[in-house]
């Protein structure tokens, strides 16, 4: 038994060594081989423990809490397929900078590759979207230094995405003598009574600098705002009001889209005409959701494109020449002050306005949700949009308060584990949760309605039934095939849903029914609305814009 009580002093060691990297949630599933590391987790009270019992819906609550935490959040898995499923997590992670660190228990060398039950190869298995450390077996013959000094090597490495710490542990797995070994993990010393790394790794990076900025502050620019924070797409914001630059800004760009309704405009050759002018365009962010705007974007042949963002890939799918900055944008932008002058394109506002003014689709609807949305949003909350033609209406027809924390999952876009990634963020900000997702996109994570029963603030979720994915009905699907292939309608009541895992339900029959039951659901604790919609009316709106060709 004392065996068992060395894999606890190991699995100690581990998790004491990642706390030390900001780390604060820890979300866990259940598993036998993994009850070392998930005892050790549960006895330090410096950590919050999160459970779920789907290993792909607790990959995304750590994603979520990520998001909203901007902190590395450490996820707990057992053995075998159970690793796996955190991947469409850790892809999303890689794509757009999220932090996760995965702690997966594995069975030991001699259990491979003989028939061992729950027994696969889990080195190396995210390949390129996560860096991984292949533990040895637990052992007091190496020396606590290096456990605490690997993990503090990868971690101190991690800027952004995943890396998975991949921990082999021989049974006996329970029980053991708690006075055995405390000398193996006692050797170092008054690491325990610090809280800092054991190795400490220092990498300067100083804000690159353009010495040519004094002269292309007085150009004819454009600034394009993707994914920020709300405290960098205010800077953003007042940078290019300064420089009297349009700003176009993306959904998650948090600068309260002074140029509403881009994915329109943009597509209006009066309303564009004076942008080609252009000498500079100057993006913050990236991921930009709108179509219109990439086409645009890709179209413009600037003297100069500047990408600003703390991630290091590359970032413009239209590789423009130009620059590619890694910095971080407040930073950036501080040591790059604006030059105050007038707006060289004055007659754009103007247009936009007078555009804008056109559409008002009726609130009961797809298109009208989302160009309503500032009025429904939750007072000090946050938002989370669902991927497919909920963000793209979004973007396109709303316009949202500056600064309003805005979250989605828009590296690889995929629908799996939305419900799931919204828990996370609303248990990593603490604030009341709007989030709105598809039928599909609901239905792919129906168990992640558990984690919502669990949140310190109202939640409400409003799934749009518009009897399946209408996203498919803006690309030249054939339409013989386009239903059964496509679009998937399920017609499925989502009433027995919200009963199944206990949240409050609204079917709402008009916007006045639709506008009562977010009154009611602030009031109390999780909510489901299902919002059923007229099946084309949103691709409709969309198309009715010239925005089809969408993936």
């Amino acid at each position: 038994m004392s065996h068992s009580t060395f894999n606890r002093r190991w699995a100690g060691v581990i998790l004491e060594a990642v706390s030390r990297h900001q780390v604060k949630h820890i979300c866990i599933a259940p598993g036998s081989r993994s009850a070392p590391l998930t005892l050790a987790a549960a006895s330090r009270e410096k950590l919050i423990c999160h459970t779920h019992f789907d290993e792909r819906g607790l990959g995304h609550l750590a994603l979520g809490l990520a998001k909203s935490t901007g902190q590395p959040v450490a996820i707990i898995v057992t053995s075998g397929t159970a690793v796996a499923n955190l991947y469409p997590a850790i892809i999303e992670a890689r794509l757009t900078g999220e932090r996760l660190i995965i702690l997966s228990a594995d069975r030991p060398a001699e259990l491979l590759d003989c028939g061992a039950n729950q027994a696969i190869d889990q080195t190396g298995l995210f390949a390129s979207h996560a860096v991984s450390l292949n533990l040895p077996r637990p052992t007091p013959d190496i020396a606590a230094s290096w456990l605490v000094s690997a993990i503090d090597s990868l971690l101190g490495q991690q800027e952004c995405g995943a890396v998975q710490i991949n921990c082999p542990f021989a049974e006996p797995l329970y029980g053991g003598d708690p006075e055995a070994y405390q000398h193996w993990q006692e050797a170092l010393g008054d690491w325990w009574q610090d809280d800092g790394p054991w190795l400490q790794q220092v990498a300067a990076r100083a804000t690159p600098l353009m010495p040519e900025w004094s002269r292309w502050r007085q150009a004819r620019g454009v600034v394009i705002a993707g994914k920020m924070s709300p405290e960098e797409g205010i800077a953003v914001a007042c940078w290019a009001s300064e420089l009297g630059w349009p700003l176009i800004a993306d959904v998650q760009s948090h600068c309260g889209q002074p140029l509403p309704a881009a994915e329109i405009w943009l597509q209006h050759p009066q309303a564009i005409e004076g942008l080609s002018a252009a000498q500079i365009v100057v993006q913050f962010g990236s991921h930009l959701t709108g179509k219109a705007l990439c086409r645009w974007l890709a179209a413009l042949q600037p003297e100069q494109f500047w990408l600003i963002e703390a991630m290091p890939p590359r970032r413009d799918p239209a590789n423009h020449r130009g620059r590619r900055i890694v910095a971080d944008i407040r930073q950036w932008l501080a040591a790059h002050p604006a030059s105050p002058q007038s707006a060289w394109c004055p007659a754009l506002a103007d247009r936009v306005k007078t555009l804008s003014a056109s559409l008002h689709p009726p609130l009961f609807s797809e298109a009208g949700l989302a160009a309503n949305l500032a009025a429904l949003l939750p007072e000090q909350g946050v938002l989370f949009l669902g991927n497919s033609l909920t963000i793209r209406l979004v973007d396109a027809f709303a316009q949202l308060p500056p600064g309003y924390p805005v979250f989605a999952n828009r590296g690889a876009s995929g629908i799996d584990g939305l419900l799931a990634t919204a828990a996370g963020v609303q248990r990593g900000s603490r604030k009341p949760l709007l989030a709105i997702v598809g039928d599909i996109s609901a239905l792919y994570d129906l168990n992640s309605l558990a984690l919502l029963r669990q949140a310190s603030a109202p939640v409400v979720l409003i799934v749009i039934n518009n009897a399946g994915g209408q996203i498919f009905s803006l690309l030249p699907t054939p339409e013989a095939e386009r239903e059964r292939f496509f679009l998937i309608p399920q017609q499925v009541d989502f009433a027995a849903a919200a009963q199944l895992f206990g949240l409050d339900f609204h079917r709402p029959a008009n916007a006045q029914e639709l506008t009562a039951a977010l009154e009611q659901g602030w009031r109390g604790q999780a909510t489901l609305i299902e919002l059923q919609v007229d099946s084309a009316e949103g691709a409709q709106a969309l198309a009715a814009a010239g925005m089809g060709g969408y993936r």
